[in-house]
């Protein structure tokens, strides 16, 4: 592999990582092990059987997930742990067994381009789970995993196409983040007040409640004075 593949390779497995991280092991897995890819050495593991097998059935069940509103941001949430590191080990394996010092500037910066697309996913994710229709959902995660299987396929294919897409989505991203922070913290901030507002009604209730229990009491104290014999 020439440079330019190298690192269209070594971006793009850490960006679809950041979005799908096991359609991107199983696509990347099939395609070494078929040989229609020829990958290098130290990202070879993924041809095995085992792998493309454990890959596979993680990506069914993520598939289901991913596309069940609510449940996609909760499995976003666990997988945080799991994608970004993931990602900075496949970009650190995509570079092969070159200067050491290499190996490591590829794992830094697979990680936080992993980051920014796991970021913006599940961000986006929790924007559209406000919606109560699930259509909006269905699209958003068919399109994902569109983009993780094209996006792989170019950076295999015709990485100069793949590098000036990723210079576009990084901009893209740069713009849309703090957009979509501002979307998840009012987000967070209606779920506080919508789930707060019922302990100070049932507060109010309760307080009410007491008054009026202590109006009856004085009453029925009264009452009983008015009534005992003289």
């Amino acid at each position: 592999m020439g440079a330019v593949e190298t690192i269209a390779l070594c971006m793009g497995v850490a960006w679809a990582s950041g979005i799908n991280l096991y359609a991107a092991i199983a696509m990347l897995g099939i395609m070494g092990a078929t040989g229609n890819a020829t990958l290098p050495p130290d990202l070879e593991i993924v041809q095995h059987p085992a792998v493309i097998a454990a890959a596979g059935f993680m990506y069914c069940v993520e598939f289901v997930a991913d596309k069940t509103p609510g449940v996609d941001t909760g499995w976003d949430a666990i997988h945080g742990f799991i994608r970004i590191p993931a990602a900075a080990m496949l970009a650190a394996a995509a570079v092969g067994a070159l200067d050491p010092a290499m190996v490591l500037v590829a794992g830094i910066l697979g990680g936080a381009l992993g980051a920014t697309s796991y970021t913006v996913k599940a961000g986006s994710r929790v924007l559209i789970n406000a919606s109560p229709e699930p259509v909006t959902n269905w699209a958003a995660s068919v399109t994902e995993d569109l983009a993780v299987i094209g996006g792989l396929w170019a950076a295999l294919y015709h990485p100069e196409l793949f590098l000036i897409g990723l210079v576009v989505f990084i901009l893209v991203a740069a713009w849309l983040l703090p957009r979509i922070w501002r979307g998840v913290v009012a987000v967070f901030r209606r779920l506080k007040a919508l789930f707060g507002a019922k302990p100070a009604a049932d507060s109010a209730n309760h307080s009410a409640f007491a008054q009026a229990a202590d109006r009856a009491v004085k009453d029925l104290g009264a009452g009983d004075l008015e009534h005992k014999p003289q």
